[in-house]
């Protein structure tokens, strides 16, 4: 396949990052944990795929998300998020807001509802996308701009609603080898001054969880000990609420198949999707299916409750999609059409319907909650 050549700037964006992940991995002696690299290229100060300046949302970015796609996605999650609100508190924090375009619209939905939160905010570390952010809410809610916060940080403690929306996916992961003489850890070292594989024993939490699944050689794979350390840690956060936890991913039975043995890694540029983390780093982005079993697991273990598991198809039906779609109908053949094509998107098992999974987690909620009426799966994990 032929990716698009980028233009200068980015090159030389990108051949800074090299340079900088190179003298890393030198001063490491000569090996980088895959995860570390994938951090490094996600996520290093203006240099990394987040961190940098270019456009990654939408058709003139590398992918599009479910926000961009239609505005009926954050219609139809409000109805769940107003739901929690009720039985917790007024607030919402969305973890990783992208282009923002969730935040406008689940904001404007709950104001259409009479459920608007005292408090929306957003945990966003690249200073870029939170520029972004900044900018979607002046220009699609300024009047509700005064309720809107950024933070770099977990808060100490929280009630509330926690959106996380293709989050855990791009969350750096450990990539593991199963082989004859063992597991091990596949990291990066350095060959004639490019990147290369290179593969150590495995030791620590990775072998342990990496033992337990009990794969058989040869077979490449993730596991995402960060993701379940993120989630971990609302299990002391979360006072009363819930984590909506929407990605693309499998139940663990699902996700080591025989069929994955190269795994699931995957890298975006340009609407172009290639398996080489390698190649200009910092211009792609670089993601990796969710474990959902491992997910719900992290937060069973640190006291949350698993309150529903199933796909987003079933998901958005059971908050109402249909029903949102057939008001519409009033908006002109036109603008009714494009929403159509969007929610058709959203919900079809060849689009995004099937792949992406909706799992919540939380703490105090009694009452089921309404995204999970029909169809929950949490008995496949």
């Amino acid at each position: 396949m032929t990716l698009p050549i980028p233009d200068a700037d980015a090159a030389a964006s990108s051949a800074r990052l090299v340079a900088h992940i190179t003298t890393e991995i030198e001063q490491a002696g000569g090996w980088m944990p895959f995860s570390r690299f994938m951090e490094l290229a996600l996520y290093a100060p203006s240099l990394g795929y987040y961190s940098g300046g270019a456009r990654k949302f939408g058709d003139g970015g590398d992918f599009v998300t479910a926000p961009e796609l239609s505005p009926l996605f954050a219609q139809t999650l409000a109805a769940q998020v107003a739901q929690v609100m009720a039985a917790s508190a007024p607030r919402i924090l969305e973890a990783g807001a992208g282009s923002g375009a969730l935040a406008v619209d689940l904001l404007l939905e709950l104001e259409r509802r009479g459920a608007l939160p005292e408090r929306y905010e957003i945990l966003e570390l690249s200073g870029e996308l939170r520029a972004r952010q900044q900018e979607a809410i002046a220009r699609g809610a300024a009047h509700l701009a005064a309720r809107v916060a950024w933070r770099d940080t977990l808060p100490a403690s929280f009630s509330g609603v926690v959106v996380a929306n293709e989050l855990l996916d791009a969350l750096p992961a450990n990539l593991v080898a199963w082989r004859d003489d063992g597991i091990f850890e596949r990291g990066v070292g350095l060959e004639d001054r490019t990147f290369a594989w290179r593969e150590r024993p495995a030791t620590g939490a990775l072998l342990a969880v990496s033992q337990r699944l009990t794969l058989g050689a040869p077979y490449v794979s993730e596991i995402n000990l960060a993701a379940c350390a993120w989630i971990s840690e609302w299990g002391r956060i979360l006072q009363q609420g819930a984590l909506l936890l929407i990605d693309y991913g499998f139940p663990q039975r699902e996700y080591y198949h025989p069929q994955r043995a190269q795994g699931t890694l995957m890298c975006h540029y340009r609407h172009h999707a290639h398996g080489d983390p390698f190649w200009l780093p910092g211009l792609n982005d670089i993601t990796a299916h969710v474990d959902f079993t491992a997910s719900a697991e992290a937060g069973f273990e640190a006291g949350l409750d698993v309150l529903g598991y199933t796909s987003q198809a079933q998901f958005l039906l059971n908050c109402g999609l249909a029903q949102l779609l057939e008001q519409r109908q009033a908006d002109g053949t036109a603008a009714y059409a494009a929403l159509a094509s969007g929610a058709q998107k959203l919900i079809s098992p060849a689009e995004m319907g099937e792949l992406f999974k909706v799992l919540a987690l939380g703490r105090g909620i009694a009452a089921p909650l309404l995204g999970f009426a029909s169809g929950d799966r949490a008995h496949a994990l």
